[in-house]
């Protein structure tokens, strides 16, 4: 950056002189109190963290602690403010800390933290959805993204009277037993192939297939004729880096099942709200027989969703026989954020603005790294976005293991420097929100630009 440029930041722009500084001075970025308090944490969790992927394991050095967060941005307990690529991996699409949605917390949350019995917003939230996603004619409401997968395993299984399943190397599905299979993500990160403790008899029962391949989910049908009660996958990719289908795939899974008899399930927790309204199967015209969401329907709170049919969805508890419960299920709090975040993407304009923006950025990064001579491929659908340090295109787990992970890692490093927060993973997708302008954008595309720069030799 030229002297001038320093200057012009310097007058109009404290927080990008901060990160303009750090070209000269790389060290200027001070972490002190994250380091500290990362250390203290190590002793008291596993790696440190209550999840795997933050444990910065695959982009080196050690987590940034945050303090707070507000619209794009967050800040750590050091002061430092980092343009916010994550959102809380997903949920926050409307910015941080919305003020509609604290104001509607802070309502609710005179009423009570908890009631563990029916209470008139989880009705209101249950008729959104249903209204919004196209499969879903009735919703139970549960914890997390996990459970939800979970449950829709047991119900898939119930409902068809057959025991096995097919996901997709690099879909994750949370962190059950069956589901730990060429799972992707965390997994990945870590470098383990599967987790210890799972048994074998457990995951006798999945079957796993390339993404965006059809014949080989035929193959796997014909292999085991009346045995599969269903096919569960991430209509997009967002736990193996980003991945879409390629056209006819979805199309293709949704006459397979079918016809074999089989239940057809999306994981949208990742892409629920946050492609479109009304979620991937929405957006491609491919409607599942099952649908799990979270994430986005919480509007930041703990919250997980299946829904799906109503002739399926009543075999649940205590309409049917197949038990599911949960003590915070339905709660006021994330029933009330969820509403309030809906409202707010339900306004005209909504997706149009979001995908105006992270078609801008994901451009603008697949052009600094040709500017610098770096290998790159990406793309994004509406709020969700990401890219592979390699050359294109990547259309599987198989194909998204050749990114240089080396390389991502000092790219993460680099951006941090330069006050971009990116998932500390190349296995993760990224997302937007509508808190981020143009002058964000801008920002993060100069800091990209310096940042291939900087690692390129």
């Amino acid at each position: 950056m030229t002297k001038f440029l320093l200057i012009y930041k310097l007058e109009h722009d404290k927080f990008f002189l901060k990160a303009s500084f750090i070209l000269i001075v790389t060290d200027i970025l001070n972490c002190n109190q994250s380091e500290e308090v990362f250390s203290a944490a190590q002793e008291l969790m596993p790696g440190g963290v209550s999840s795997p992927v933050r444990a910065f394991k695959s982009v080196g050095g050690n987590p940034i602690v945050f303090d707070r967060v507000k619209g794009p941005f967050a800040w750590d307990i050091d002061g430092n403010r980092y343009i916010d690529y994550i959102g809380s991996w997903g949920p926050a699409i409307c910015g941080h800390a919305h003020p509609e949605v604290i104001t509607a917390l802070q309502e609710a949350i005179e009423k009570g933290t908890s009631f563990g019995a029916p209470c008139v917003l989880e009705n209101k939230l249950a008729e959104m959805v249903i209204d919004a996603v196209p499969s879903v004619e009735m919703v139970r409401f549960v914890n997390s993204g996990t459970e939800a997968c979970m449950a829709v395993l047991r119900l898939m299984r119930a409902f068809t009277g057959r025991d096995k399943v097919i996901k997709f190397d690099g879909c994750y599905h949370g962190h059950a037993d069956m589901f730990l299979v060429k799972a992707g993500s965390g997994v990945a990160t870590l470098g383990l192939p599967d987790s210890p403790g799972v048994p074998r008899t457990t995951t006798a029962n999945t079957l796993t297939a390339p993404y965006n391949d059809l014949e080989a989910v035929k193959k796997l049908f014909s292999e085991n004729p009346d045995a599969i009660s269903g096919v569960i996958l991430e209509p997009i990719v967002g736990n193996a880096g980003f991945i879409t289908p390629e056209p006819g795939f979805l199309e293709g899974l949704r006459e397979l099942t079918t016809e074999n008899g089989s239940l057809l399930v999306f994981d949208e927790v990742m892409t629920g709200f946050r492609i479109s309204y009304g979620g991937a199967q929405e957006k491609f015209g491919v409607t599942p027989d099952l649908t799990t969401l979270g994430k986005v329907i919480g509007g930041g709170l703990p919250v997980g969703a299946y829904g799906g049919k109503k002739e399926i969805m009543s075999m649940i508890s205590p309409s049917g026989p197949v038990y599911q419960a949960g003590t915070l299920s339905g709660n006021p709090l994330a029933m009330t954020a969820g509403i309030k975040t809906l409202e707010l993407l339900k306004q005209e304009g909504t997706y149009e603005k979001l995908d105006a923006i992270t078609s801008r950025l994901i451009e603008g990064i697949i052009q600094a790294a040709e500017n610098n001579s770096i290998a790159i491929t990406g793309g994004n659908v509406s709020a969700m976005f990401g890219f592979f340090l390699c050359n294109g295109p990547v259309r599987n787990f198989d194909e998204a293991k050749t990114n240089d992970a080396e390389l991502f890692g000092k790219l993460h490093r680099e951006m941090l420097k330069r006050g971009i927060y990116l998932a500390p993973s190349p296995f993760e997708a990224g997302f937007t929100s509508l808190a981020h302008s143009e002058e964000e954008i801008d920002k993060t595309i100069e800091a990209f630009d310096q940042s291939f720069n900087a690692i390129k030799n």
